[in-house]
């Protein structure tokens, strides 16, 4: 979203039980990956399922600058006839990412080892976001990164043609970094490995594996994972079906759960094991959901997932080893936190202070603005549930995440939740409003 886009202020009010069936747009992660790989593999991939939120459509737009053909069908369908690793062109123009951090980081993993120079921007929130995190790792190869101050966009990469591969070990579980460096390596003579001390998102591997390349990946003894290709590679076109996004899902999911007698079926949620976190976390808190016709699509495992409203939700500890698997869920999980009985805890939340926004600082101002107990200590967030005042607008700092979830915490809340902007809910969830009220959830223009 454009930050000079007029805001649209909107607000949540106490809804009656949600029912319906209903399915959320494509994961983020996979369709950037799903445009990224088709672009590089030889021959032309077919994509259903496609989120076409404002971060992939400028994924979409940067692979043309790339050189990659990107056409969409009227039914939904699209097709992306790639050029083969090593063969993208330097782009004629400056490349603008939007609000798209994984969109962002992982394409300059892909032109650091090409010999082309590419000029990355974005919005107002993306040109607050650090790039030093992946530019160090892929500076190793050879590639030169030209950046605002503290490594911020707008930011020029320089690639190179003599890449040396490198084995990079992650100081933090982070898919992004993680795979910002993979794909550098698939235009680098020899084996590039990554070292993740925790597990992190394995989309980029379980991917690259469907377009052909060999990756290995193995357990190491402290629980982390050693991760490597041996390029240079050539990837072969593979058709993608496109999973619901959980991290979309989480949304009506936690809707759900707070609103008592709700019952919501939600199809085709990617389920792969390292994005379940919250899931996992919400049945800890004693959350009534369940999980049918779980299936295999393209490397990923799917299912439906079944929630009830019935139980009240407990307070627990959440483990900073689980925040991997959930980092982009925490501000809809303090939401539920909200709403449940007693106290819970979520531990090691650092990953969150550079997000879209400061995702940390933002829940914690939305849960003060709607009079919702809470604290800060270190890197945890503690939320005391109960009863939800509300009454506030709430500050979203062009982050969609935002947004969403205090229009969620609004749906059970004694006075309506309104958050400054709905505008940037497109980047991810463009269908959010029409979806939720379809489910029965009171949305409405703040003041009305």
């Amino acid at each position: 979203m454009s930050s000079s886009q007029t805001k649209r202020p909107l607000q949540s009010l106490k809804s009656r039980a949600l029912n319906g069936d209903i399915r959320v747009p494509g994961d983020k992660s996979i369709s950037h990956r799903s445009l990224m790989f088709g672009g590089l593999a030889i021959g032309e991939t077919k994509i259903t399922g496609l989120l076409e939120g404002e971060d992939v459509l400028a994924t979409a737009e940067a692979m043309r600058k790339l050189g990659a053909t990107v056409t969409r069908d009227e039914d939904g369908t699209w097709h992306v006839t790639g050029v083969g690793v090593g063969a993208l062109r330097e782009p004629d123009s400056v490349i603008d990412m939007g609000n798209a951090g994984t969109g962002i980081r992982l394409m300059a993993g892909i032109v650091a080892t090409h010999p082309i120079t590419t000029f990355f921007t974005g919005d107002a929130s993306l040109c607050k976001r650090p790039m030093g995190r992946v530019a160090d790792p892929l500076a190793e190869f050879g590639a030169q990164f030209i950046t605002r101050e503290r490594g911020r966009p707008p930011m020029a990469v320089i690639g190179t043609d003599e890449a040396k591969p490198v084995t990079y070990t992650l100081p933090m579980a982070s898919a992004q970094v993680k795979s910002a460096v993979l794909l550098a390596g698939l235009n680098t003579a020899g084996t590039t490995t990554v070292i993740e001390p925790k597990p992190s998102r394995d989309h980029t591997e379980r991917m690259l594996r469907h377009f052909g390349v060999d990756v290995d990946v193995s357990i190491n003894d402290d629980g982390g994972r050693t991760v490597s290709l041996t390029g240079p590679v050539e990837m072969k076109a593979a058709d993608i079906v496109v999973p619901t996004d959980p991290s979309s899902a989480a949304f009506p999911l936690v809707a759900a759960l707070i609103n008592p007698e709700s019952k919501v079926t939600i199809r085709d949620v990617c389920l792969n094991s390292l994005r379940t976190g919250l899931i996992t976390t919400l049945i800890e808190m004693g959350g009534d959901i369940t999980i049918a016709n779980e299936r295999e699509e393209a490397g990923e495992t799917i299912g439906d997932l079944v929630v009830s409203g019935k139980n009240r939700l407990t307070g627990i500890v959440v483990p900073a080893e689980r925040a991997p698997s959930m980092i982009d869920e925490y501000p809809v999980l303090a939401v539920a936190a909200a709403y449940a009985q007693g106290e819970t805890r979520m531990c090691g939340l650092e990953e969150l202070r550079v997000k879209e926004s400061d995702r940390l600082a933002a829940v914690a101002a939305g849960l003060a603005a709607n009079k919702v107990i809470h604290r800060i200590e270190g890197d945890d967030l503690i939320v005391t549930g109960g009863e939800v005042p509300g009454g506030g607008m709430v500050e979203t700092h062009l982050d969609h995440r935002i947004a969403m979830s205090f229009l969620v915490l609004g749906l059970g809340a004694n006075d309506p939740v309104a958050v400054d902007d709905a505008n940037p809910i497109a980047t991810s969830f463009p269908s959010f409003e029409a979806l939720m009220r379809e489910l029965g959830a009171n949305l409405a223009p703040a003041g009305s």
